[in-house]
């Protein structure tokens, strides 16, 4: 009983003497797929940078940026796609026709560089809840003479817009996300053709803004 109560005694000695800061509850914008908002704490940071990278060719960013626009239709917010090589194909949302597409601004690129330039003017804009800036066929030498002072731009910028800005990358490049995910999967056909094959991304938590790590399966 003596032991506890010193143990007790000790942890109120460091709370008093080393104070936490007061962290604020960070804004979410739910992705619509629950498994992703539960190990993301909620949806994706708004006024943040968030990285995720498919490391493989078939791990499924297309598909979970169709989720992504399918979730803009259905809670009336709007989304802007900034197309690193001009490469999303609209046809491939499926049977939802062209609703989805009336949330979206597609602004279509076929450099980086150029992709980048676009992302700056719309978070500058400020009026729209989910910027996405896909550059996952962006070759890597492309993307290497892109400097880290126009990624630490693009933090300053979203840092004052009510924005989630979502950057979709081949592999981890941008040291200023608050906010690193991957994607684990390697689609075949025949996982595509089955119903709802957004429902099985494997998405892992790299890093968090506070150091922690984690990993979700979707279904």
């Amino acid at each position: 009983m003596a032991a506890s109560r010193k143990i007790i005694d000790l942890r109120k000695l460091l709370a008093e003497r080393f104070p936490q800061p007061f962290t604020p509850q960070v804004p979410r914008l739910a992705t619509g797929l629950p498994a992703i908002d539960e190990a993301i704490g909620g949806g994706l940071p708004k006024s943040a940078i968030t990285e995720l990278s498919s490391p493989k060719m078939s791990a499924g960013s297309a598909l979970l940026l169709y989720a992504l626009l399918q979730s803009a239709q259905r809670s009336g917010h709007f989304l802007a796609l900034v197309d690193g090589r001009d490469s999303f194909d609209p046809s491939a949302i499926g049977g939802l026709g062209n609703r989805p597409l009336r949330n979206l601004l597609w602004v279509r690129c076929t450099k980086a560089l150029e992709a980048v330039k676009a992302a700056d003017l719309l978070l500058r804009d400020g009026n729209f809840t989910l910027v996405v800036l896909d550059l996952v066929l962006n070759a890597s030498a492309e993307l290497r003479k892109i400097p880290q002072t126009s990624w630490y731009r693009l933090q300053r910028l979203v840092e004052t817009a009510p924005t989630a800005f979502l950057i979709l990358t081949r592999s981890s490049i941008i040291s200023s996300a608050q906010l690193k995910l991957s994607l684990d999967n390697a689609w075949t056909l025949a996982d595509l053709e089955q119903d709802h094959p957004a429902a099985r991304l494997k998405v892992l938590v790299q890093r968090t803004q506070g150091g922690r790590h984690a990993s979700a399966k979707m279904g």
